[in-house]
């Protein structure tokens, strides 16, 4: 006799079911979460009955209409139960067949409109359908008016080429797309039978979708759990589209996905996705260990972020690494936080304090140093592209809009308040430094793509020729955005180099199918009431940086969290859609909701996260977390960006650097012009800032590197000029206290005991000491210990 399992909680999906004509069905998920927060797939082990089968009748796991009225699907498991409601209507209308609503998503569930087949940019075969059917009219009269007979032949349905080439009953060469016995196939001929109607207008759209349930954790390989996809329409309507639906997982290592069925593989984390129409929804799949136990530790918490990285950690039965030491600490949050290294005195003072709050303090105290600000300019540079470029925006606008970026952060001003100062920025270039946001760049397309990739990490690029494959938006959405920017006019100021921005009268944005003008319409929000003579930027602005846009706060939160954890929760932070969801969603909310609470203060947010223990936790993995990526179960080991390395060698050995335009001495995080040119900073993958990619900024080691720090002038050059070693022998100190001294500077920890009993091999009697000293200096410069921030 079957026994249930026990469990703490049942689920079923969806929570109400609404059946609106003849042919409409629902299909069920029950699930079943236990008490370890693992959950299993109950839909077939479960009792399904409809209270009310005059109404409706539960057959083959869907639920169909009988007649109009309500009821109710019993749902049992052991001594679990749940009720959920159903509401039928118009239980014996046949609904005519739509092109729109029918024969679109046949068309991409079977791939026909994908890139790698007729949606390609010039079609196969003589055939073109639109991208993913961002064209459905289009897509209409390809069908039924080129190759009249063939292609649609409504004389002899079956014999039309989109059905027997489709089958492989005649030469195809995308293969079969599916079975002559299956719903596709029914669909199609319906629609031919039916004599190939177009739908009249205002067919209902799509305007929402979601896959349900939205989070599962399964235990152990192949474990199955079963989905379902259901789509709201502009009518009011929704539709179980889970058989239409095209899915897909961003990690098939962990779990495989096929109509609507996940399979587990090994431990990990995939986001598995369904696309239908023109949008795409995922579910968190994380898979576990059979037999694994989630830690019933309480562990410690430094704040709310903390508590977020937990639940995620509990759920992955992952513990998280021990705090790291204080010499780590420092060091880390010195090059994080300043781009700096502390002084052997700094190291002795942080590391001698027995104050039990000394963290947070030292927090607090590097956030008001210059260095900070300066890193965050840097930083905001790279994504504004301040750099000269010929004959469009010289060195003199590039310096000044430098530095009033610069003078920002060093105020503290809110982070809304200058993005709203760059997007209305107006006027003089030279006087009103923030107008060389429309400088920097004047096209406006790529000013409507930058403005999203950098104020709300979105890449909305591919909605330009199509609606996105992998997300929300489409082209509709893209050209109604590009609308706020439409009007920006720019004339010569008294200045060769000077110009001056202002807003015109009149300039539209047309959509390239049909030519149709686009009113502004924010990306993901409402269409706004724009006054005659308003400025469309004043309407973008005053949206785009504050809470009713979702996507700002998270943006920048996600951004700030990468520079110090290593990886954003979204990463890359510049690539935000619903195929590259966020590690822990949960997280990403509260540092959104704490970053708009704190009214966009910058330091505050970074206060957050450096006082946190997740932020805090040593580099050294533990058994259950050693292969962890993404959930920061431990610290993570970065190599130091190009203008940090070289401020940090030159610091540790008392130089300076020369750049153009700079004050001798001045460091590399400082240089305002992405354009000055440097061997070092080059190699080591600075940015160029010829685009508002993230992907700019390269920290991954090669050889180029290797081979420059070994026998490059750099290294060898500095410690020569810095002469560190030949000033402390001649204040009389002894070789090992040299040598603690170098170990500090550089690594802010002294060497181990097996560390010196090796160095002091070296420094026996008769060696050369300031020699061997200096050698000494060389491998540490080396060494990956301070090439890296552990």
């Amino acid at each position: 006799m079957f026994k249930p399992i026990p469990i703490a909680e049942l689920h079923v999906f969806p929570a109400e079911i609404h059946l609106e004509d003849h042919s409409d069905q629902q299909s069920i998920v029950v699930q079943g979460v236990l008490v370890d927060g693992s959950t299993r797939d109950l839909t077939t082990l479960a009792s399904i009955s409809v209270a009310d089968k005059s109404i409706a009748r539960f057959i083959d796991g869907f639920v169909i209409s009988q007649s109009d009225g309500k009821t109710a699907l019993n749902v049992r498991y052991g001594e679990k139960q749940a009720t959920i409601p159903i509401t039928t209507t118009q239980a014996k209308l046949e609904r005519p067949i739509s092109f729109h609503k029918d024969v679109m998503p046949v068309l991409m569930k079977a791939g026909c409109n994908s890139g790698a087949c007729h949606g390609a940019s010039r079609g196969k075969e003589g055939f073109h359908l639109s991208l993913f059917g961002y064209d459905p009219d289009g897509d209409y009269a390809a069908l039924t008016q080129e190759m009249v007979g063939r292609r649609v032949n409504l004389a002899i349905p079956e014999e039309s080429l989109i059905l027997s080439k489709a089958t492989a009953q005649v030469p195809h060469g995308g293969g079969e797309r599916f079975k002559p016995d299956s719903a596709l196939y029914r669909c199609l001929l319906d629609w031919l039978k039916a004599g190939a109607p177009k739908d009249k207008t205002n067919v209902a759209s799509v305007v929402g979708l979601e896959i349900l349930p939205r989070q599962v954790v399964l235990e152990g390989k192949d474990a199955k759990q079963k989905f379902v996809v259901r789509a709201t329409y502009s009518d009011g309507s929704d539709r179980d589209v889970t058989p239409l639906a095209v899915f897909f997982s961003n990690n098939e290592t962990a779990a495989k996905i096929g109509d609507g069925l996940v399979t587990s593989g090994q431990r990990g984390e995939a986001f598995v996705m369904a696309r239908f129409a023109t949008h795409t929804v995922g579910s968190q799949v994380i898979v576990v260990p059979e037999g694994s136990h989630a830690s019933a530790a309480e562990w410690p918490e430094n704040n709310y972020i903390d508590r977020h990285v937990h639940a995620k950690l509990k759920k992955l039965r992952m513990t998280p690494s021990d705090i790291c030491d204080d010499a780590t600490f420092i060091r880390r949050a010195y090059i994080d936080i300043t781009g700096t290294l502390p002084s052997p005195d700094q190291v002795r003072e942080f590391s001698d304090g027995l104050s039990a709050g000394k963290r947070e303090q030292l927090i607090d105290e590097l956030l008001q140093r210059k260095e900070f600000a300066d890193i965050w300019v840097m930083k905001f540079a790279e994504l504004l592209q301040i750099r000269s470029v010929q004959d469009q925006f010289s060195y003199k606008a590039a310096l000044q809009y430098y530095d009033w970026l610069r003078d920002q952060l060093i105020a503290n001003v809110p982070i809304d308040q200058v993005v709203r100062s760059l997007l209305t920025g107006s006027g003089s270039t030279f006087q009103h430094p923030q107008a060389n946001y429309y400088q920097v760049q004047t096209d406006t397309l790529k000013l409507t793509e930058n403005c999203a990739q950098v104020l709300m990490g979105m890449r909305i690029q591919c909605a330009q020729c199509h609606n996105h494959p992998f997300d929300r938006w489409t082209m509709n959405d893209y050209y109604s955005f590009a609308g706020f920017f439409a009007r920006i006019g720019r004339k010569p100021g008294e200045d060769p180099r000077e110009t001056i921005v202002f807003d015109r009268p009149d300039g539209e944005v047309k959509h390239p199918v049909g030519g149709r003008v686009m009113a502004p319409k924010f990306l993901g929000g409402a269409q706004p009431v724009i006054a005659e003579g308003e400025s469309r930027r004043d309407a973008l602005a005053k949206w785009i940086a504050s809470p009713e846009n979702p996507f700002f706060a998270r943006n920048l939160a996600n951004l700030v969290w990468a520079h110090f954890l290593g990886k954003g929760i979204i990463d890359p932070v510049d690539d935000v859609r619903v195929s590259n969801p966020a590690s822990n969603p949960e997280l990403l909310e509260a540092l959104g909701a704490k970053f708009t609470e704190y009214r966009y203060d910058f330091r505050k947010l970074v206060r957050d996260i450096c006082a946190s223990r997740a932020y805090q936790l040593s580099t050294r993995a533990n058994e259950s977390n050693a292969m962890d990526d993404r959930n920061f179960a431990h610290g993570s080991i970065r190599r130091l960006r190009a203008e940090v390395l070289l401020d940090v060698i030159t610091q540790v050995t008392d130089t300076k650097n020369k750049f153009q335009g700079l004050p001798k001495g001045a460091r590399a995080v400082e240089i305002a012009d992405g354009n000055v040119n440097n061997y070092f900073l080059r190699t080591f993958g600075r940015a160029t800032r010829g685009t508002v990619c993230s992907c700019e900024v390269r920290t991954e080691p090669n050889l180029s590197q290797a081979l420059h720090l070994l026998n490059g002038a750099t290294t060898q050059e500095k410690i020569a000029q810095g002469e560190v070693v030949k000033r402390q022998i001649k204040d009389g100190r002894k070789p090992e206290q040299v040598v603690e001294d170098l170990y500090v500077r550089c690594l802010a920890r002294k060497p181990t005991a097996e560390e010196s009993r090796k160095l002091g091999e070296f420094l026996k009697d008769g060696a050369d000491a300031p020699t061997v000293l200096n050698d000494m200096f060389w491998a540490l410069l080396n060494s990956k210990e301070f090439i890296f921030n552990h």
